[in-house]
Order: structure tokens, then C-alpha cells, then sequence
């Protein structure tokens, strides 16, 4: 099963390689890949250590990882220009749904430090 699946895998990178040896599209994906790296280590890293270094706590550095991550990959479809003639294409309200999804990551941090802070009492209490 191992190698069946190691030779579909392979077979999907042959195929990325295939689509990826039109030029015109390779210069596109060189400049999309360039302008992610340049974003993250220019803009979302910078960020997430100036932040986590006024707040020093390793769960709320956690929560920026993760909140930095998910509006980098959610950044195309919150930044997509207006309505398409399509209206199946991107037919969801993404703002929206990247709101709720910093509203979970900042409930599941602090739930977490809540629980971090009430075992630390009690070990504290307990002595």
C-alpha cells in the first residue's frame, strides 16, 4: 500500500512539473512564490516577534502564529477584486468567515491560558 501510494504521489508531482512547463504560467507562479516569501518574512514575521516580544506569553505568540498563517493563506480571497461574472466562483463571505475563525483562535487561547493559570493556582495553592 506504501508504494502504491509513493507512485500516485509521484505521478501528481510529474503532472505539477507537466502543467508548471508552460513559461508564461512559470513566470506567474515565480512572482506569486516571491511575493509570499517577501510578505511573510517582511510583513507577518516582523509582526508576530514584535508583538510576541511585548507580550511574552507563549500561548498568545501561539495564537499570532496561527492567526498570522491562517490570513496568509485566507489573503487571496479577502483581497479579490469585487464580484466575478461567475457567481459560483468564491460564492462564500470570506471576510466574515476569516473574522469568526480570529474570533475561535483568540477563544481557544484564552481558554487555554485560562486553564494554564487555574492548574498553576491550584499546584501554587496546594504547597
Amino acid at each position: 500500500m506504501r508504494a502504491v501510494l509513493g507512485m500516485v504521489g509521484v505521478g501528481f508531482m510529474a503532472f505539477g512539473v507537466y502543467l508548471l512547463a508552460d513559461l508564461r504560467e512559470l513566470a506567474d507562479v515565480l512572482v506569486w512564490l516571491g511575493a509570499a516569501v517577501v510578505l511573510h518574512d517582511g510583513v507577518v514575521v516582523p509582526l508576530v516577534l514584535a508583538v510576541g516580544a511585548v507580550v511574552g506569553r507563549g500561548v498568545v505568540r501561539g495564537a499570532l502564529v496561527v492567526a498570522g498563517a491562517v490570513t496568509v493563506v485566507a489573503s487571496p480571497v479577502l483581497l479579490r477584486p469585487g464580484r466575478t461574472a461567475n457567481p459560483s466562483v468564491l460564492p462564500l463571505d470570506y471576510g466574515r468567515n476569516w473574522v469568526l475563525a480570529m474570533v475561535a483562535v483568540g477563544v481557544v487561547a484564552g481558554v487555554w491560558s485560562g486553564v494554564r493559570w487555574l492548574r498553576r493556582g491550584r499546584r501554587d495553592g496546594a504547597q
